[in-house]
């Protein structure tokens, strides 16, 4: 959530920052509402005031000797009770313009960062580095995923459909085998590099959803129990990042570093007709996420150490990727910075993203109210949170089947992957 305050002091320069962004943004009816907001509130307090000055008065009066029901007592009186009924219209008013103000808050993004390129979509994004092109296969004759994965008969899209619906799948066998060794290899990378590990729960309520931004924009892409204020997370970032909701954190706990496994569920509402087949979109996959809450002055550079801890799984792996900074048309909905880890797939001829790294600073604290007390400092700061994708297990898999393809059509098991399977092909 942006700071109203800021919005308050300089409207110009915000509305210039959203404009960077893909989107049709307006903030003018906030401004509108805020200034009508503070003058009712104004208008409210002076009265409060009076009333109670009023009072103070009556009973100085009353002690001094005058009538209690004397003309200046009861004409004292009446203007009070006058007072009261006006508060009583006033308080629901300022309290209704306030809940207006919140709701054109919470769908507002944040603001780019002034360090992220300009540009209006994908196409903007810019390369900043590209790691592993030795590693990109030599073969032309490269089956898609799906293709070599159902030859192998470690991936079942049919039966998947019959238990559930389209864009399911059973990981059948060494299939099932290998994402539990991808799963295990990226914990227990990210443990060794400091992230303490949570298993959280996979549902979460809608107070959580909106803490990290997810709602009230993204709904029609998450799946609702009916029953309950309940959803399927759709990203481990959502509890992980409130398990710390509507708290105080002492500033020796800071940094914060949380990893977490944790099956995840979309609908993918806005990419009709596209990535139909494969590991690429389902409406559930495996993911292992990094969350990090941490003290405003180090949020950029434990970005840039996030970035490294996911890049350190797919040089591992020795899959070939790249990494994009995206422009301010393509940034996330609660990103103000974000590096998008992309990884070779050769049937396509194309990077397709397995991460993406962003630094929300403290749009989502503000959204969770989520902050630090600093020693020797007055006061409370909200933090900063980041989040990534260390890694979107299903998007591996599907590198791995490509990229280690071999000519006899067997998949060749990345070394790091060996002693978690037991065996060198699929």
């Amino acid at each position: 959530m942006l700071d109203l305050k800021l919005i308050r002091a300089n409207p110009e320069q915000i509305q210039e920052l959203l404009n960077r962004r893909n989107g049709n943004y307006d903030i003018q009816p906030i401004v509108e509402l805020d200034r009508a907001s503070r003058e009712l509130e104004t208008h409210r307090s002076q009265l409060s005031a009076r009333g109670n000055e009023i009072g103070k008065l009556i009973g100085k009066k009353i002690g001094s000797g005058s009538d209690p029901q004397g003309e200046e007592i009861t004409r004292l009186k009446t203007e009070g009770n006058e007072i009261k009924a006006k508060l009583s219209q006033l308080e629901p008013q300022e309290k209704e313009l306030k809940a207006k103000i919140e709701a054109f808050l919470l769908e507002l993004p944040n603001l780019p960062d002034e360090s992220t390129p300009i540009g209006k979509s994908e196409a903007d994004n810019v390369e900043i580095k590209r790691w592993g092109d030795e590693y990109i296969p030599n073969e032309r004759n490269i089956l898609p995923h799906w293709e070599i994965g159902e030859k192998l008969g470690i991936l079942d899209f049919k039966r998947a459909v019959k238990v559930a619906q389209s864009r399911f799948v059973n990981l059948v066998g060494a299939g099932a085998a290998l994402e539990r060794a991808l799963i295990s290899l990226m914990l227990d990378t990210q443990i060794a590099a400091g992230y303490t590990e949570v298993m959280p729960p996979v549902l979460v309520n809608s107070n959580s959803l909106q803490g990290t931004s997810q709602l009230p924009k993204f709904a029609e892409d998450s799946f609702k129990c009916s029953n309950d204020d309940l959803w399927l997370t759709p990203t481990a970032e959502v509890p992980l990042t409130n398990l710390y909701r509507d708290e105080i954190i002492e500033d020796t706990e800071l940094p914060i570093h949380h990893c977490a496994y944790t099956p995840c569920f979309r609908r993918e509402a806005g990419s009709a007709g596209r990535d139909t087949r494969g590991l690429i979109r389902l409406h559930q996959f495996n993911k292992v996420e990094l969350v990090k809450v941490v003290a405003p002055e180090t949020s950029d550079a434990e970005h840039q150490t996030l970035v490294k801890n996911a890049e350190a799984i797919l040089q591992a792996l020795k899959l070939p990727y790249r990494i994009l900074e995206l422009c301010t048309g393509d940034l996330g909905f609660g990103a103000t910075k974000c590096y998008d880890l992309e990884v070779w797939l050769p049937s396509a001829g194309m990077y397709r993203e397995i991460s993406s790294c962003s630094n929300c600073k403290d749009f989502q604290a503000r959204r969770a109210d989520i902050r630090f007390k600093q020693a020797g400092r007055k006061g409370t700061q909200y933090v900063h949170t980041l989040n990534g994708s260390g890694l979107a297990v299903g998007r591996t898999m599907a590198a791995i089947l490509e990229n280690y393809q071999q000519s006899d059509g067997t998949i060749k098991i990345p070394d790091v992957l060996q002693p978690y399977l037991k065996r060198e092909t699929l």
